[in-house]
């Protein structure tokens, strides 16, 4: 008996160069709401869910943000980013590596924070098509990360246990959520956060970024 490996991965910073595209957008968007916030700390909430985004922004900035300004703020993110989005691509090795995966019948899927009105463009810069391949997006599940709801979905997608799944993500929002559901955190550098930043917060290997990973495969149970 052996335990067969399931890979779940993340979206924006893990599989495509979209962060600094996320980043602009939310600046764009709280510009427009006439909140101040700078770039850096935006970068340091992409990848949660958007409640905790606000609820770190109230805290942040002392601001009273009613549920019609949530919801214009989300409006305002989404159409920035729909025009940000042609700048995104896949990031080194991303394609090679769901091929490779794929061609080894090692089961993947993908669960992302963002809502399907912003990761639908990334899917697009990717080739990966949600009625083929198993994608979990923040309108699916009650929370987003760092809660483990996106993850536990994705893998019950894959009809395999959360303990026998590597969730692959480049935020410390990810590895929270993946050792909150006991599955294997491994840590990617491409969309900013540190070595030490993602070990600390679970992650038993750090790569650079997919291409890293592909080479790296047998190392978190990644073959047939």
């Amino acid at each position: 008996m052996r335990i067969e490996t399931v890979f779940l991965f993340d979206l924006d910073g893990t599989l495509v160069d979209s962060v600094y595209q996320h980043v602009l957008a939310w600046k764009e968007a709280l510009d427009a709401e006439g909140i101040p916030l700078s770039v850096w700390r935006i970068h340091r909430k992409i990848g949660m869910s958007g409640g905790l985004f606000t609820n770190q922004l109230l805290r942040e900035t002392g601001l009273d943000i009613d549920p019609e300004r949530i919801d214009r703020l989300r409006r305002l993110h989404a159409e920035a980013y729909g025009r940000l989005s042609k700048g995104v691509v896949p990031l080194p090795g991303a394609k090679e590596l769901l091929t490779t995966l794929t061609e080894n019948r090692i089961p993947w899927a993908i669960a992302t924070s963002g809502r399907m009105e912003t990761a639908g463009h990334n899917l697009v810069a990717l080739g990966v098509d949600p009625g083929q391949v198993p994608v979990v997006t923040r309108d699916l599940v009650k929370y987003a990360k760092p809660d483990p709801d996106l993850f536990l979905a994705a893998a019950e997608r894959l009809n395999a246990p959360i303990e026998h799944a590597v969730i692959v993500g480049d935020s410390i929002w990810d590895m929270l959520a993946a050792r909150r559901c006991r599955g294997l955190g491994v840590g990617l550098l491409s969309g900013g956060y540190g070595t030490e930043e993602l070990e600390r917060s679970g992650a038993v290997r750090v790569y650079d970024d997919p291409a890293m990973l592909l080479e790296h495969l047998d190392e978190v149970g990644g073959r047939r």
